[in-house]
């Protein structure tokens, strides 16, 4: 089933008396990067899945975005639908928002799942490189931008061996908006550092992080989560930085088993 809050295009799942989780995409792709887990989870938990603003299928606008326009819209999601202590999961971008909604407002959730992610804001470095990114879809086009991004994103040897969902990842990624692309890449370079809340995260947490993330490496997510009291942790082997996509079995059933160890 599918709403419309906001401009955002929100899609639900299962029964609205169990227990919610919402899964928020990275980026440039929208929600259904997360359809394995959904579908491994919508008999057990009310599913939300939604397209952040500027992709998918959601409102675009002028491509003026940040990361607390991101938080706002995700807040305006659980109030309008009136989740009560949702679970929330986010992948990088997604991982971005959900660690800052954390910090705004703790008590409005029940857990956190943490997907190939960091706390920290863009070094000089990370900015220049974004930069980069908005130029080169300015000056050589989307397509060209999205096809050299998200192969990045995946392990060396997915593009071969899983064809058929890599291809299909990069068509849908085609049909973005450049504006919001740009939008969602300065929203990303706007973002604060939320590491310095990481020790204040009381709710229990999950982090995962694919072996071959070259993005946001396991040394890296690791020395994360040992910041966030008694959360845990967890290495998603033949996976780079888009583990649901690359072994989606895996982070379904790492989830799954932390949800009922920890929130039911």
């Amino acid at each position: 089933m599918k709403l419309t809050i906001n401009g955002l295009s929100v899609n639900y799942f299962g029964d609205p008396k169990k227990q919610s989780i919402v899964f928020v995409h990275g980026f440039p792709y929208d929600y259904s990067m997360w359809e394995s887990q959904i579908e491994a989870l919508k008999s057990e938990f009310y599913c939300i899945a939604y397209d952040v603003r500027g992709l998918g299928e959601s409102y675009v606008g002028d491509g003026q975005y940040t990361m607390e326009f991101f938080v706002d819209d995700l807040f305006a999601i659980i109030y309008e639908m009136k989740l009560t202590k949702p679970i929330l999961c986010g992948l990088s971008m997604g991982g971005y928002i959900s660690l800052r909604a954390v910090e705004r407002n703790q008590d409005l959730f029940a857990g956190l799942i943490l997907c190939d992610t960091r706390s920290d804001a863009d070094d000089n470095a990370g900015r220049l490189k974004r930069s980069a990114h908005l130029n080169q879809i300015n000056t050589e086009g989307l397509i060209k931008f999205v096809d050299q991004f998200i192969t990045n994103c995946f392990a060396d040897e997915t593009p071969k061996e899983q064809e058929e969902m890599f291809l299909r990842t990069l068509s849908k990624a085609h049909k973005n908006d450049p504006t919001g692309v740009k939008g969602a890449i300065l929203a990303i370079m706007s973002r604060t550092d939320t590491t310095p809340f990481l020790p204040q995260i009381k709710i229990p947490t999950l982090v995962l992080c694919g072996s071959f993330d070259k993005l946001t490496p396991t040394s890296i997510m690791r020395e994360m989560a040992d910041k966030i009291h008694s959360s845990e942790f967890a290495i998603i082997p033949n996976a780079g930085h888009m583990t649901p996509l690359e072994n989606p079995d895996c982070v379904s059933d790492l989830i799954k088993g932390f949800l009922w160890r920890k929130i039911l």
